[in-house]
């Protein structure tokens, strides 16, 4: 509309018509009002705090033998579920998620496997790394009684009470199962120089599309110039 209104202005040869003015600002004003409609629109489509009425819940054992005597409907479900273990099936309705152990796994290096649960010491050092050394993390859980839905890695930590680092990984959705799962993260280097070498805080969450949290621990961890001397 604005450039129907530029091309009028820019023409010599036009007069001045008071009536073709008011029709230009009444269809500007209409159009406006036509697109602020359609925001609200589609705002009202994205408003999470909106109820959504997901029905009841039914634990994963109360769905499958809920229609255990249509054939086909029980196919169809054990099909959907896939790997499921049917003996890690619980009779409640929230998944189970235990995280089994954390481990930083650097080449060269015997595995860095953190206790669970960590220390209770807020100062003490959990593990020491050297400045610019590659590493992966590797998270092995496991999950029972119902399928655990977007399962999230966050970790957030802090040098000198300034936040460095802030890291969420979708991990993906889970099936119950008698063993253990494994998940290893993409590499990374850690920080080197002068200012990298130190004291770091850490907070490390594991938590599900429903905001359940299975683990949320803080701890201290340094890196220093050398790996630390083997006793």
């Amino acid at each position: 509309m604005s450039a129907a209104v530029g091309a009028v202005s820019a023409t010599n040869d036009v007069t001045f018509n008071p009536h073709l003015e008011e029709e230009l600002k009444n269809n500007e004003a209409h159009d406006t009002e036509t697109e602020t409609e359609a925001e609200e629109e589609d705002d009202s489509k994205l408003d999470p705090d909106r109820e959504l009425d997901l029905g009841p819940q039914f634990s994963l054992k109360e769905q499958l033998e809920k229609d255990k005597d249509d054939e086909s409907l029980r196919k169809w479900k054990e099909q959907l579920l896939g790997s499921v273990d049917f003996s890690a099936i619980g009779e409640c309705k929230d998944p189970e998620v235990k995280i089994v152990s954390l481990t930083i796994l650097c080449p060269g290096r015997p595995d860095l496997i953190l206790p669970i649960p960590f220390t209770t010491s807020s100062k003490k050092c959990l593990f020491i790394l050297k400045e610019g050394s590659k590493y992966r993390l590797k998270f092995t859980f496991s999950v029972s009684n119902n399928i655990v839905s977007g399962l999230k890695y966050t970790n957030i930590v802090w040098k000198t009470g300034l936040r460095v680092d802030n890291s969420k990984r979708m991990l993906g959705t889970f099936s119950p199962q008698q063993e253990p799962y494994t998940y290893v993260l993409e590499e990374e280097t850690t920080p080197s120089g002068l200012f990298a070498r130190g004291s770091y805080s850490a907070t490390t969450k594991f938590v599900d599309d429903d905001g359940k949290c299975y683990l949320d621990v803080n701890y201290h961890f340094e890196i220093q110039k050398n790996w630390p001397a083997k006793h």
